[in-house]
């Protein structure tokens, strides 16, 4: 670690980094800590109340430059000798991408600021579901989702990865809903109506996250326990049993979870996403609760980021590899350890086979780990290069350096920059001297630099491959030319690669075969259903058509319905078809998959 860096902890500055993303000025005035105090009004679509920030003045700077996206702001006050007082503040012009900058005057000795507002019904963060459109169709739900940029869009705020701050919150629902948050969550199925929370490890804001239904608990373990809608409960505990043994294998690799407690919540099938790695509160799809853990790895991958991304998080969103490629890495070594190398093999490879798909797909600019956004919504971010290739990038230096060293540098690395946000230059340096530096004439920090800056993957990235894919493989040759398959010992990663690799001239009646056979259109896998019915779609296997149209109308998670809507805007009837699903879908959709989709559909394909 610098010694620059060492003095700004020690004065208590943010860590600097050039974040175009947000108006928050964090080198003059930054906010440590945030007392949140909101009511959850389900009838307006709302959230309404309070933000108060303690003040953290790091030159003469008298105004607090907050982030904001679709709120109204009532008025603003400064705590001035115990007395909160009225105070000015501007909104400025909107911004597509980053919404507004909201500018408070704080004077020179005031401790704490408060802003009061409300939510708008649109924001961006938040989705808002009628009690139809949820398993138990008695109560509403209510849940947010953050990352990158959308905590503006509910609370006002210097939203940057490159700030941490601790929080306290007070949050008030209906009497006869649960209050939940990236907090220190009670076990309680008590419902008084109010609820109180306290996120003592200082966070970015982007993982400031809440939710409101009608929810049960159910615990696995002393530290681990489920939060979900009853019809789901004991079914997400069965398949997420493995989730304390997966805590402690990565301790024993990586150092201490410093988060306390590591609970799940099982959110309805709107969820944009597979898991969001809220901490101490992961958010996960219903979607991986398959019936025989074939999908937990998605569960290692948000329990990794409780070590990549939550305690050691990006400083920009330039730098989502920081999170996402050490995470999936983690994830892979804690499948390896917890299931085997074999299944932790063709994770890898599957991972892989997407990857070398977005590269195909994206464009060259956007396929460089340490990218260059501009002002574009860091939402555009968000493919298997972060992900994937961050992943592979580790791999590199693993199979350069040896898992024994390796393994050392990453929990030291981990040690060194605990509850800090950096940048990719950051790494760089640490990187170098921590590792390049002690097995010289291993890797060069040009090569480095390809891998960070560079478009694509270096000619001698792994390419990771799998034996059992390779049986997979042999298997289908024969099966193509009339003979049978062997399945019975097949996993859902088996199927996926058999399905993701069948020949694209297969005939019809060799697709009338395979689901007459195994039933695939009716799979109640959602992987294996997904990729299915992607084929399906590339070869106008009509009876699969209204398993498609229910797929798409009752799941909202992004990574398995937007590549389905890329595939029927390719042609005329399909882009017809698809937007009258789509259009029917839309309520039930968050508003991050509206927009993901709706370019898809309505933009430029």
């Amino acid at each position: 670690m610098s010694l620059s860096f060492v003095v700004a902890l020690l004065v208590g500055s943010p860590a600097q980094a050039e974040d175009v993303h947000s108006y928050a000025r964090l080198n003059q005035v930054s906010t440590p800590h945030l007392d949140l105090n909101l009511t959850v009004d389900f009838e307006a679509r709302k959230l309404k109340g309070h933000a108060t920030y303690t003040l953290a003045r790091h030159d003469e700077t008298t105004q607090l430059y907050l982030d904001t996206s679709d709120l109204t702001i009532e008025r603003a006050e400064l705590l001035v000798n115990d007395q909160w007082q009225p105070t000015k503040f501007t909104l400025g012009d909107v911004h597509p991408s980053l919404g507004r900058e909201l500018i408070v005057d704080i004077g020179s000795v005031a401790k704490k600021v408060r802003i009061h507002y409300q939510t708008a019904p649109t924001a961006s963060g938040l989705q808002w579901l009628t009690p139809e459109q949820t398993a138990g169709k008695q109560h509403p739900f209510m849940f947010s989702q953050s990352q990158p940029i959308h905590s503006r869009s509910w609370i006002p705020i210097q939203d940057s990865p490159a700030l941490r701050l601790t929080y306290n919150a007070t949050i008030t629902t209906p009497k006869d809903l649960l209050a939940v948050m990236s907090a220190d969550n009670s076990l309680s199925d008590e419902r008084p109506g109010t609820y109180e929370f306290t996120m003592p490890q200082p966070i970015p804001p982007y993982l400031i996250a809440i939710a409101a239904g009608d929810l049960a608990i159910k615990s696995i373990s002393d530290n681990v326990a489920v939060f979900a809608e009853q019809y789901i409960l004991d079914d997400a505990a069965w398949e997420f049993a493995d989730t304390p043994a997966m805590i402690e294998t990565t301790e024993a690799m990586y150092g201490p979870y410093r988060w306390d407690r590591y609970d799940l919540l099982i959110l309805p099938p709107s969820f944009p996403f597979g898991g969001m790695e809220n901490p101490r509160l992961s958010f996960i799809t219903p979607t991986v609760v398959a019936g025989d853990r074939s999908l937990v790895n998605l569960i290692a991958h948000e329990l990794a980021h409780s070590w990549s991304g939550n305690l050691v998080t990006n400083a920009s969103w330039r730098d989502l590899w920081i999170n996402e490629g050490f995470t999936s890495y983690v994830e892979n070594r804690i499948m390896e350890a917890l299931f085997g190398e074999r299944r932790a093999n063709m994770e890898l490879a599957l991972g892989y086979q997407d990857l070398l798909g977005d590269l195909e797909r994206l464009r060259p600019q956007d396929t460089v780990l340490n990218i260059d956004l501009g002002t574009r919504h860091p939402d555009d971010v968000f493919s298997q290069v972060p992900y994937v290739k961050g992943q592979l990038f580790l791999v590199y230096l693993e199979q350069k350096f040896g898992r024994e060293m390796f393994d050392k540098f990453l929990r030291q690395y981990f040690d060194d920059f605990a509850f800090q946000s950096i940048s990719t230059e950051q790494f760089k340096t640490y990187l170098k001297r921590e590792l390049l530096d002690k097995k010289p004439n291993t890797v060069a920090m040009s090569k480095i630099n390809e891998w960070l800056h560079e478009p694509g993957l270096p000619e001698d990235a792994p390419k990771p491959n799998s034996d059992a894919f390779a049986q997979v493989e042999q298997q289908m040759q024969r099966w193509l030319k009339g003979g049978q398959l062997q399945t019975d010992a097949w996993t859902t990663h088996e199927w996926l690669h058999f399905i993701n690799n069948l020949p694209l001239d297969i005939s019809a009646n060799n697709m009338a075969r395979l689901d007459r056979e195994f039933s695939l259109t009716e799979s109640q896998n959602s992987e294996i259903a997904h990729a299915w019915l992607k084929l399906a779609i590339v070869k106008k296997y009509e009876p699969a058509r209204e398993r498609l149209r229910s797929y798409l109308l009752t799941i909202g998670r992004n990574k398995l319905v937007s590549p389905l809507y890329r595939e029927l805007a390719k042609t005329p009837d399909n882009l017809k078809w698809a937007r009258e699903v789509y259009e029917q879908a839309k309520p039930g959709y968050h508003p991050l998959t509206q927009t993901v989709n709706e370019a898809l559909l309505y933009g430029e394909n």
